[in-house]
């Protein structure tokens, strides 16, 4: 009891001291994790250390992908959603089986079947090695796109998993296999979404921040649980209630709610990565044990990793290719759409262009309310937001070029690899192809995305991008003044006392940050500011509400 409580605190600290020396000499705090574990591996206490891969699967990475879900600007998700659903559906089925004919050929005696297993192992990228990529000046697209695939990627990987240890006793099917997939994603959909909004009702209700806190802890779990029972994919589910929670959390929870769940999760987050990254190295020494003792040697296995990495990386950017070609494609046509827009927007917003688009449409036979046309000034609005977005910040080579080299491996192949059944062939020496693509991928990837992005990345004018931010700003600022300047002055007779005066102060200055509030939100609804501007300015409001809520209780 004494030597586990020890181990405890003591990786507490190397988690914390990685945080913070990490960043001061250029390396990410996950591969100083890594090499921390990986030289603690060689001591006597972690003699054949083996981290549970059921615990990785179902207790640390439903939060992780919870808590990223929460955090994850939603706009920017459905603005790419087609990118997204590349890389996290195809890209890894197509990883997964031209992987699958590599390790056929590598590995003689495996069959197809077992190599599909291991491509499917091995080729999600990792939520929480792309932690990584958030450290360098990448764009906030690629961001955005990286985020959304290592959300989502995991469950068409564990599905393919689950597909090929199931062919190896059984003929395939691929219809059935369609039919696992679409089932194992709408059940985690399904599920997800109720729960969130079970989480949302309950939560709301409840005053206290420490005890709110508390249940979202097991709000993760409380969705990739009983999805995991009905066979759907519990990753994807804890994924469903994180976005709907980030929605939905601005505009249903309180202040003081909303900043000790972000502080609490950012901790858990922290502690929760360094767990994974640090019983990763740990598990080195067990891994490498079992192969020399299984079957003579490791150095075939790391030399057919580096041939799976490279092979991946090569199929990633080709990928890529018809990917951007289609993107570039949706782009141009947005960009013809856009004057049609701006002339529809500008004649939405008077009342002589409402009335105008409500006599044509009725000439055509369409009957249309003032909400039909309010839901219509809103999708125009989400539209040219939208093309503004992605004309601003277009995809190119150098944009793929960071895509390509931050899709990272980590957690859930080595936990997945681990998964694989007793009877597996050569399943020691699969389980260390898998660690070592996950480690060479940190190390080499992870190691090297800052200089690349450094070197890739076109001159930036910072003066320019200084105006372009303060105007941003400036905009943002003028929403929020007219918003504020909307709410109408108390009023209070001449009688009135001075606490009488200062509640209804208090009372007005409040009403003002909840016109404020509602007006970033919609803003926020349309994608009309940027997702980070947005969020520091409802951060900024929680912070005054707080502050004039502790100066004494508004009856």
């Amino acid at each position: 009891m004494d030597e586990a409580l020890v181990v405890f605190v003591v990786g507490l600290l190397v988690i914390a001291g990685s945080t913070l020396i990490g960043p001061k000499f250029g390396v990410a705090s996950p591969l100083v994790l890594v090499v921390a574990g990986v030289a603690a591996s060689f001591l006597p206490l972690f003699n054949g250390f083996e981290m549970d891969a059921d615990l990785v699967l179902q207790g640390l990475l439903p939060p992780l992908l919870y808590s990223s879900a929460v955090s994850i600007p939603t706009m920017n998700f459905r603005r790419e959603f087609m990118a997204i659903s590349g890389l996290s559906v195809f890209l890894v089925v197509a990883s997964a089986l031209i992987l699958g004919i590599f390790f056929m050929l590598v590995l003689p005696g495996l069959g197809f079947a077992w190599g599909v297993a291991l491509g499917a192992i091995v080729s999600p990228t990792d939520a929480v090695a792309t932690s990584i990529v958030k450290r360098t000046s990448v764009s906030k697209r690629v961001v955005s796109i990286l985020d959304g695939e290592s959300l989502l990627n995991d469950a068409t990987a564990l599905v393919l998993l689950r597909t090929a240890i199931v062919a190896t006793a059984a003929s395939f099917s691929f219809w059935g296999t369609i039919g696992t997939f679409s089932y194992s994603v709408l059940v985690a959909v399904l599920i997800g979404l109720a729960v969130g909004l079970l989480n949302l009702w309950i939560r709301k209700r409840i005053t206290d921040p420490t005890a709110n806190t508390v249940i979202s802890f097991t709000v993760p779990f409380a969705a990739s649980v009983p999805t995991e029972l009905l066979g759907g994919s519990g990753l994807v589910s804890a994924v469903a209630a994180g976005l709907i929670t980030g929605v939905r959390a601005a505009r249903v929870f309180a202040p003081q709610n909303r900043i000790s769940d972000t502080h609490n999760w950012h901790t858990v987050e922290m502690v929760l990565e360094g767990v994974v990254f640090l019983t990763m190295g740990l598990q080195v020494t067990a891994i490498v044990e079992h192969v020399e003792e299984d079957h003579g040697g490791a150095h075939i296995a790391v030399l057919i990793a580096i041939g799976a990495l490279i092979l991946m990386l090569l199929v990633r950017a080709l990928f890529l290719v018809p990917l951007l070609g289609l993107l570039a494609l949706r782009r141009r046509r947005l960009m013809r759409a856009q004057p049609l827009l701006e002339g529809l927007k500008d004649r939405l917003t008077t009342p002589e262009g409402r009335e105008a688009a409500k006599q044509r449409l009725s000439r055509n036979g369409h009957v249309v309310s003032d909400r039909q046309l309010n839901r219509y000034a809103r999708q125009t609005t989400r539209s040219l937001a939208d093309i503004e977005y992605f004309l601003k910040a277009p995809l190119g080579w150098r944009e793929a070029t960071t895509v390509v080299w931050a899709g990272m491996r980590g957690a859930v192949t080595v936990a997945a690899a681990q998964t694989l059944p007793a009877d597996t062939p050569l399943r020691s020496t699969l389980i260390l192809i898998a660690f070592a693509v996950a480690f060479l991928s940190l190390l080499v990837q992870g190691g090297t995305i800052g200089p690349l992005v450094r070197a890739i990345s076109p001159h930036v004018d910072y003066r320019a991008a200084q105006q372009e931010a303060k105007a941003e700003r400036a905009r943002l600022l003028e929403l929020m003044r007219a918003s504020a300047d909307a709410v109408p002055e108390p009023d209070l007779p001449e009688t009135a006392s001075k606490e009488q005066r200062l509640d209804a102060m208090t009372r007005h200055h409040l009403a003002k940050l909840d016109a404020e509030r509602k007006a970033l939100l919609k803003a926020r609804d349309h994608g009309t500011f940027e997702a980070d501007v947005l969020e520091s300015a409802l951060a900024n409001l929680d912070a005054s509400q707080i502050a004039i809520e502790m100066r004494g209780p508004v009856d």
